[in-house]
């Protein structure tokens, strides 16, 4: 009775009034992300070591009488090759989480479905990908689907590359419909009621009431999804896809100098994380930022 007399002000430093009904300030647009909450001190240090360690290495070679090509100008050499596997890493992750994002999702809404049989069915399906390990699944793929297919006489041959994405879908798939059914069924049910109450099906409910709701509930998993499935790419050089982990081998074939391993992994590590970093520190922000609050 008290908080009825009394309101809550919307401003903790504005006092309450009585008789007053709290005013609802305008909504704050979201703040840009800057560039020092995407790279941290330690990563500018991690950053500073690894220029060091390519700017030193060639002096440090001179130095000891070596007549060999510096280790910094071997990678500068490979630098465009690489590139390439690298873009073609990134190709992989887009279309693999494309398609398991589509197909999560409708397999997440099955799971939430009235019919006990589908929503069985889809529970069981959604177990048995996310349970399995991503290689065996890849080499299933690589083994099961064939490399060309006969369509009306004219034979079209299936590379091993979209293999590969159909493969890393599969699991993408299976987490995203974890994701998709945490998020309807985390959606208060008085949405349900209401939206029944004013004449809406339950599919009408689902897509236009439930659905967008979930967008940023799953959002920040999402994301944090693709950064994983991203540094997971690396697994189809094993299934003969020129990647550029299967490109960074044939370098080190190439050149045949041991002192060219250590830098050369470095040299993609540092890729990886430069791409996926961000993304991990975008997907905190958008955590803080969606969270449910109770």
């Amino acid at each position: 009775m008290t908080e009825l007399l009394h309101p809550r002000p919307a401003d903790p430093a504005m006092p309450a009034i009585k008789g007053h009904l709290p005013v609802l300030l305008p909504v704050r647009p979201p703040r840009p992300v800057t560039a020092a909450e995407l790279f941290t001190p330690g990563t500018a240090l991690l950053l500073l070591v690894l220029l060091a360690w390519f700017s030193v290495g060639p002096v440090v070679a001179q130095a000891a009488g070596e007549t060999r090509t510096p280790v910094a100008l071997l990678l500068l050499k490979w630098t465009p090759v690489l590139a390439e596997g690298f873009a073609f890493n990134i190709l992989i992750s887009i279309l693999s989480m494309l398609a398991g994002t589509v197909l999560g999702v409708g397999l997440g809404v099955l799971q939430v479905s009235p019919n006990r049989l589908l929503a069985r069915l889809a529970w069981v399906v959604t177990q048995f990908f996310r349970n399995s390990p991503w290689l065996v699944l890849l080499f299933y793929c690589i083994l099961l689907i064939p490399f060309e297919l006969e369509i009306l006489g004219t034979t079209v041959p299936f590379p091993g590359w979209i293999k590969a994405v159909i493969g890393l879908s599969l699991p993408v798939m299976a987490y995203m419909s974890e994701f998709m059914r945490g998020a309807i069924q985390s959606i208060p049910s008085g949405q349900w009621e209401s939206a029944a109450s004013l004449g809406f099906t339950r599919r009408q409910t689902m897509i236009e009431v439930i659905l967008p709701q979930t967008v940023t509930r799953v959002l920040p998993s999402w994301m944090n999804l693709y950064a994983v499935l991203t540094m997971a790419t690396p697994i189809v050089s094993i299934v003969g896809v020129n990647e550029v982990m299967a490109l960074t081998r044939a370098a080190l074939s190439s050149e045949s100098r041991t002192d060219l391993l250590i830098p050369m992994y470095l040299y993609i590590l540092g890729w990886f994380f430069l791409y996926c970093y961000p993304i991990s520190r975008l997907t905190r922000r958008l955590e803080r930022k969606y969270a449910v609050k109770l």
